[in-house]
């Protein structure tokens, strides 16, 4: 007996527009398609030192990087446990779902924790920022904590503004940036911009399998963090950074094939040169935003979560359609054409039908024009499908916005 499925555009390759895992290259996926090599020496100490430089390249800095076992939240908590002391105060700049959950768990490990929340579609206030710190006269503080890209909102921080205020006040807290959601997507320059601890992981821009986290820190962070009592021997920076034995580095086995896949990313981003890589995400951000912004023009329901252009990350935009249509469209696209869109993380508790009208596409990493030309195609013909309303020539807008780059 066979059974009559419903037609369906999906069969063939699927493509994941989710802001992380992102797309992993077929370089990437080779390097680490391999036997476990032997970790007492040879070549994975070879691949590990040419690492290092690399790793500080991405993020525009000659100063520390560590390396951990672990997701983005395994960073943070990493970040926390050396930069804090039981008791010490953060003073958290949220603007989504991610920056509120590093100052949660800060607050679960025992730092005082205040945060300043500028919602789910606004950047930070400056000017607010300013006052919080001229009030803290006796330098209580001993962090600023901010999200340089929110993954949930797209929302994204002015780093060197913010710095630029720290130094007005002449405030001596340390200022650590989580760019999980940014590096290597966005511009970013560490030293540059003066940020002591930076914060990452590899499922991004840095286009490797979840699994490991990073820090950056300044030498002016490990001087004043070194009696932290915080820190526990598995999360110190200090011997990932500088260890002296092999091993020191991973604090124990080495992460041997997400070691290899990291090496062929890094190379690969070394090779298109950061400054290309920074406009490529520009170019393909501006084409998503080109295609909303005619979506939107005949129904007020759809639009970018973030007003000004300034304010929003070049790795992944979110967007509403209002009521249900964000979920309709998101099914669709992944049942009807394989292509998989990100749910609106943080918008609104999962029980509120609002949930709904949310979601989220991702642009970053190895990603090009004809991808995300793809995914937005798919797009279109769900709202033309599913009957939503909405302005013609979206894609049309996109192309055109790529034509200019």
């Amino acid at each position: 007996m066979t059974t009559t499925r419903p037609a369906s555009l999906a069969n063939g390759r699927p493509y994941l527009a989710i802001p992380g895992p992102s797309v992993m290259p077929d370089r990437v996926l080779r390097a680490m398609h391999r036997a476990s090599p032997n970790i007492y020496g040879g070549e994975i100490y070879e691949v590990v030192a040419a690492i290092w430089p690399r790793l500080r390249a991405v993020a525009g800095t000659t100063q520390n990087a560590a390396i951990y076992i672990g997701n983005g939240h395994a960073a943070w908590e990493a970040a926390n446990a050396n930069m804090f002391s039981r008791g010490d105060k953060a003073l958290v700049l949220a603007v989504g779902h991610f920056g509120n959950g590093w100052a949660k768990m800060a607050r679960a490990m025992g730092v005082d924790v205040e945060v300043m929340d500028f919602g789910t579609a606004a950047p930070v206030d400056m000017a607010r920022v300013e006052a919080a710190l001229r009030a803290d006269t006796n330098h209580s503080i001993k962090a600023v904590l901010a999200t340089h890209v929110d993954t949930s909102s797209s929302t994204k921080t002015n780093v060197a503004a913010l710095r630029a205020v720290l130094d007005a006040v002449g405030h001596p807290a340390l200022l650590a940036i989580d760019c999980i959601a940014s590096m290597a997507c966005d511009e970013f320059h560490m030293d540059t911009w003066g940020v002591d601890v930076a914060v990452s992981a590899s499922q991004k821009g840095l286009m490797t399998p979840p699994g490991l986290g990073f820090l950056w820190f300044s030498e002016n962070a490990a001087a004043r963090c070194r009696n932290s009592d915080l820190r526990t021997p598995y999360w110190d920076w200090e011997p990932r950074a500088k260890g002296t034995e092999f091993w020191q580095y991973f604090n124990g086995t080495a992460p041997t094939h997400h070691i290899y896949g990291l090496s062929e990313a890094l190379l690969m981003l070394e090779e298109e040169g950061m400054e290309n890589v920074w406009a490529r995400h520009r170019a393909l951000a501006g084409a998503v935003w080109a295609a909303f912004d005619v979506w939107g023009s005949e129904n007020p329901a759809i639009a970018l979560n973030v007003a000004r252009a300034q304010d929003r990350g070049f790795s992944v935009t979110a967007a509403r359609l209002g009521g249900h249509d964000a979920t309709r469209l998101r099914e669709w696209c992944e049942h009807q054409a394989g292509v998989t869109l990100g749910i609106g993380l943080g918008m609104a508790a999962p029980g509120d039908p609002a949930w709904h009208g949310f979601l989220r596409v991702a642009h970053m990493g190895h990603v090009n024009a004809h991808m995300t030309l793809g995914v937005l195609a798919v797009m279109e013909t769900g709202l033309q499908a599913l009957g939503i309303a909405h302005g013609a020539g979206g894609i049309m807008a996109a192309t055109k916005a790529l034509s200019h780059t």
